[in-house]
């Protein structure tokens, strides 16, 4: 990689006076990818990548181009030179960022996977799927999968920025289903991290809990489909806080949509006085963390909604441009074969002030729900599958119930939190999909949330 920086800094030099804006981005990664599904091997894969892209703007017109060598890039230059002015019949608007020469990487604590061999990343494949399919005799089906993915870029800009960065991500995911006559059940449990392979050595219990979750669930009852008081652990908050809301804050699917744009003004409120809602990158240890993002745009930490009000929103250089709005170093692309567009990082709903047991105080009949199975959201409207999920009956968690399903209108269930948590969770399990860049790594957390006038599907 070392070897290429002059070749890209002297063709953007030869290039730049030609168009609006002009970045070079080169990717070296190295991944493993294993998966088991019961006794059989899916995938069992080591791979390396190498190649880049160039993003040419031009009154307002991009061009894309990807290329795995070097000999021809002038000539993908050219073509993203001609594609941005093909399209572009506008003015080009992106937020003024300072150029940065620098050389940054996320460090490794602990065992570095690069180290490790592909026989022992199996092994430990073996050893959960094992556990998963000796929980119980009604355990019929169980997956398990392992991947991870180290990268080092190299982003130059025909504004003088040059930066190097480097990370690493892992994850796993396990699934077991059980089945009794014509029922079936599933648990599922995942979990990722930034920092090492040591992280997922010990994960014995969730394992367990999985496949625990999937044979328990067999003999409960469904619960009554109606509108609840709900209480939500902080796995659930934070897939909340992502999915239904931190969509909703990627400024592209703002500004061409009008009409969500009038819903999200900002200064507009949303929730009681004590929801504050952040996402960023700035923060190193979690998942969605880096240091600059595909556009070298320095990570920012970004306040969404402040004391229960809409006060920012997640940026490119270009969406924030045409908002007249800072960048907020959200510009993220999954590998050199996407461009960069609006991601989240890390999106959280910070600690509140109620304790976690004064949640369920009061409530004559509610759900309590944990975890997460399932979920999907389609604009403002949002359906999530509990984990498990109890019964709250006079203020008092009672019986466990099943098909546990939460569903409503993101900025109507904001105004209806009555109250947050003192705890607080993050979730490293997030593969966050969008615009055909699925799989990419984020943080999500928060503290437990009392929520009125939920409706929960059931029976």
């Amino acid at each position: 990689m070392n070897d290429h920086k002059n070749i890209v800094t002297e063709l953007i030099k030869r290039y730049r006076d030609r168009v609006d804006f002009l970045t070079i981005r080169l990717e070296q990664s190295t991944g493993t990818n294993i998966a088991l599904r019961n006794d059989r091997i899916e995938t069992l894969s080591e791979a390396i990548a190498i190649g880049g892209q160039v993003r040419v703007c031009h009154r307002g017109g991009w061009g894309f181009a990807t290329f795995n060598q070097l000999s021809n890039l002038d000539q993908q230059i050219e073509n993203a030179i001609a594609s941005a002015k093909m399209v572009g019949e506008e003015e080009t608007l992106l937020a003024e960022v300072a150029p940065v020469t620098v050389n940054c990487s996320i460090p490794i604590e602990g065992r570095d996977p690069r180290l490790i061999s592909l026989s022992e990343k199996k092994s430990l494949c073996d050893r959960y799927n094992d556990i998963l399919r000796g929980y119980h005799p009604s355990i019929t089906t169980t997956s398990v999968s392992y991947s991870d993915i180290n990268q080092a870029i190299i982003i130059a800009t025909s504004e003088g920025t040059l930066i190097e960065q480097s990370w690493c991500d892992l994850e796993m995911r396990f699934a077991a289903t059980a089945r009794k006559e014509d029922k079936l059940q599933t648990g599922r449990e995942t979990t990722g991290s930034r920092s090492g392979y040591q992280n997922l050595e010990n994960l014995e219990n969730q394992v367990r809990s999985a496949a625990g979750r999937a044979v328990e669930a067999l003999d409960l009852p469904s619960v009554k489909g109606d509108t609840y008081t709900v209480v939500i652990d902080p796995i659930l908050t934070g897939l909340f806080v992502h999915e239904a809301f931190g969509h909703l804050s990627e400024a592209d699917m703002l500004y061409e949509n009008p009409d969500l744009l009038e819903v999200m003004t900002l200064g507009k409120k949303f929730g009681p006085p004590e929801l504050q809602i952040f996402d960023g990158a700035s923060t190193l240890g979690h998942r969605g963390s880096y240091y600059y993002d595909d556009e070298g745009t320095p990570a920012t930490t970004t306040e969404l909604i402040k004391d229960g009000v809409l006060v920012g929103r997640l940026h490119s250089r270009e969406t924030a441009g045409k908002l007249g709005e800072p960048a907020t170093g959200n510009a993220r692309c999954l590998s050199y074969h996407y461009p960069p567009i609006v991601r989240m990082t890390n999106t959280w709903i910070a600690r509140g002030s109620t304790p976690v047991a004064d949640l369920f105080s009061g409530i004559k009949t509610g759900i309590y729900a944990r975890n997460w199975l399932g979920g999907m959201t389609n604009g403002e409207m949002f359906t999530f599958s509990a984990g498990e999920a109890w019964m709250i009956r006079d203020g008092e968690i009672r019986e466990p119930v099943k098909d546990v399903t939460l569903s409503g209108n993101v900025f109507k269930t904001l105004d209806q939190i009555e109250a947050i948590g003192d705890d607080f969770y993050w979730d490293e399990s997030g593969g966050c999909g969008k615009g055909g860049q699925g799989g990419l790594a984020v943080g999500c957390g928060g503290p437990s949330l009392r929520i009125r006038d939920i409706i929960v599907g059931g029976d």
